[in-house]
C-alpha cells in the first residue's frame, strides 16, 4: 500500500511510544488516525488533544466508519498486543493491510536517505542526539525516535525539504529487519529477547542480516570490538567507531565540576573543546556515534559543536530530577545488565565519594531467567540495591523467576532490600540518600515525581 493513497490509519496499539510517533507523522500527513491502547496515559490524552480518535476498551464496534474500508486503510499494530485481540482478529478476517511499526517505516524510509541506529543498548539516546545535530542544522531531518526528545517534547521530528528520516532501528522481533537504511550505526550487540531469539548465535546472524539491507553508496558506523562479522553489500563504506579509538573516536576528554568536554576526531577533520549537554560518560560514546552520522551527512564542524552543547537529552535516560550538592536524583530507563553497568559507571565517575542508591524494577520475566546472575554483577556496583517485583509486559509469570534470583546473587555485604513498588515511598522517608537512581523500563517512573517531593522536603 503506498502512504499516498491511504486515507485513513487505525493503530491497534496507539500509545507506544514508538507507535505514537507514527499517529503523529500520519496526523501531519492529514490523513484520518483512529486507534486502540489498554489504558489512557498522558502521551494517548496529548495524541486525542492532536486529533486521534483514541478509545480503550477492546470493541469493535468503536472502530470509526472512516477506518472501516480496507480499500483505503492501513492498520497498524504492535507485536505487544495479542494476536487474539478482537479488534486485530476483525481487520485481519476482513482482508485488511495490517502492518507492523517497523514496516511501515520501512515503507516511509524507502523514498527517503534513511539515518538508522541499531544496538542492543545506547540506540535512543543516539539517535536522539543525531536527530537534534541534523535538526538544528542547515540540514534538517525527518525523524522517529525511541524516546521523548527534552529539546523538542516529543518523539517526533517533521521536515518538509530534508532527505533524511532518522530512525531507532529496534531488533526487538527482528523488527529492524524491515528497514532500508542509507547510512547506520550499530552501538553494541549484548544479547538480548532471548524469549524471541533462542540463542546468542541467532541474535548476532539478526544483525549480520541487518548490515547486508544498507544501501550501496551508504555507510555502516560500528562500534570497535563488538562481536559482529558485518556483511555489507558492495559499495557500503564500513567505519569504527568508540570513546577512544576507531575511524571516529574521542580525545582530550576532560570530565570534572558535573561537565565534560572531549575533542571529536574524525577521518577528515577534527573538531575541539566539544561540551556534552548531557554531561554522562556514556554520552562521549553515543555522542561520538551521532556526530559521525551528522559529519557524513554535510552537518558542519561547527553545527555539531553548538549541537552537542544544546543537547537535552531524553526523557528517562540519565533523566536528571534533582541535582545538587546535596542530593542528586534521576531516572534511567536501563532494563539490560550490560545499560545498568553503564549507568552506574557513569554515575560512580561523576560522584565518586557519594553513596549511589538505586531502585530496580527488572523488566520481563524471561530477561530476569536468562540474566539474572548478570544483573546481580551489574547491580553489585552500586552501595545499595532495592528491589521491587518484575514488570510483567507483555509476558505471564514464569514459576520460581521474581526478583529474589537477582537480590540472592548480589554481592556480599551489599545493603539490598525488596519491596513491592506501592511501598517504594514509605521507604524512601526514612532513608539517607545521596545519590538515587530509579532503574528499570517498566512503570517504576510513575513513581518519580512523588519520589522526587519526598527528596526535596528531606532537602530542605
Amino acid at each position: 500500500m503506498n502512504i499516498e493513497t491511504i486515507k485513513s490509519v487505525y493503530f491497534v496499539g496507539a500509545g507506544g511510544i514508538g507507535m505514537s510517533a507514527l499517529v503523529r507523522y500520519f496526523l501531519f500527513k492529514g490523513k484520518v488516525v483512529a486507534g486502540y491502547d489498554r489504558t489512557p496515559t498522558p502521551l494517548t490524552e496529548a495524541l486525542i488533544a492532536e486529533g486521534a480518535q483514541i478509545h480503550y476498551e477492546e470493541n469493535v464496534d468503536l472502530i470509526p466508519d472512516a477506518c472501516k474500508d480496507k480499500e483505503s486503510t492501513l492498520v497498524v499494530f504492535t507485536p505487544a498486543v495479542p494476536q487474539e485481540h478482537e479488534e486485530l482478529v476483525y481487520f485481519r478476517n476482513n482482508g485488511f493491510e495490517i502492518q507492523k511499526r517497523a514496516q511501515v517505516l520501512g515503507t516511509i524510509t524507502h523514498s527517503s536517505k534513511g539515518l538508522c541506529v541499531a544496538g542492543t543498548h545506547g540506540k535512543t539516546t543516539t539517535s536522539t542526539m543525531t536527530a537534534h545535530l541534523l535538526h538544528q542544522s542547515h540540514v534538517e531531518c525527518t525523524a522517529f525516535l525511541g524516546g521523548i526528545s527534552k529539546n523538542y517534547g516529543t518523539n517526533l521530528l517533521l521536515s518538509q525539504k530534508s532527505p533524511y528520516t532518522v530512525i531507532e532501528a529496534d531488533e526487538f522481533d527482528r523488527s529492524f529487519h524491515w528497514l532500508s537504511p542509507f547510512m547506520s550505526v550499530i552501538t553494541a550487540t549484548d544479547p538480548d529477547h532471548l524469549d524471541i531469539y533462542g540463542t546468542e548465535a541467532a541474535y548476532l546472524e539478526s544483525f549480520e542480516h541487518y548490515t547486508t539491507l544498507i544501501q550501496p553508496g551508504g555507510a555502516l558506523i560500528i562500534r570497535k570490538g563488538i562481536s559482529l562479522q558485518p556483511k555489507v553489500q558492495p559499495g557500503v563504506r564500513v567505519y569504527t567507531y568508540s570513546r577512544d579509538e576507531g575511524d571516529f573516536h574521542a580525545e582530550n576528554i576532560r570530565i570534572g565540576n558535573g561537565e565534560i568536554f572531549i575533542d571529536f576526531v574524525a577521518p577528515d577533520t577534527r573538531i575541539n573543546d566539544i561540551q556534552l549537554g548531557v554531561p554522562v560518560s556514556i554520552n562521549i560514546e553515543n555522542g561520538v556515534a551521532a556526530m559521525a552520522l551528522a559529519h557524513l551527512n554535510g552537518v558542519t564542524d561547527e553545527e555539531i559543536k553548538r549541537g552537542m552543547a544544546s543537547f537535552r537529552g531524553v526523557d528517562r535516560r540519565f533523566d536528571f530530577k534533582i541535582k545538587n550538592d546535596r542530593i542528586v536524583f534521576l531516572s534511567d530507563y536501563a532494563h539490560h545488565p550490560s545499560e545498568i553497568k553503564q549507568s552506574v559507571l557513569s554515575m560512580r565517575e561523576l560522584y565518586k565519594d557519594k553513596k549511589i542508591t538505586a531502585i530496580f524494577q527488572p523488566h520481563l520475566y524471561t530477561r530476569t531467567r536468562d540474566f539474572y546472575q548478570d544483573f546481580a554483577d551489574s547491580l553489585s556496583l552500586l552501595d545499595e540495591v532495592i528491589l521491587v517485583d518484575i514488570y510483567p509486559a507483555r509476558e505471564a509469570p514464569i514459576p520460581g523467576v521474581t526478583s529474589r534470583l537477582i537480590y540472592d546473587n548480589l554481592r556480599p555485604g551489599i545493603e539490598k532490600s525488596m519491596c513491592k513498588k506501592e511501598d517504594i515511598l514509605n521507604i524512601l522517608k526514612d532513608k539517607n540518600i545521596e545519590v538515587l537512581i530509579t532503574l528499570g523500563a517498566g512503570d517504576i517512573d510513575n513513581y518519580v515525581p512523588e519520589i522526587k517531593k519526598i527528596l526535596e522536603r528531606k532537602n530542605d
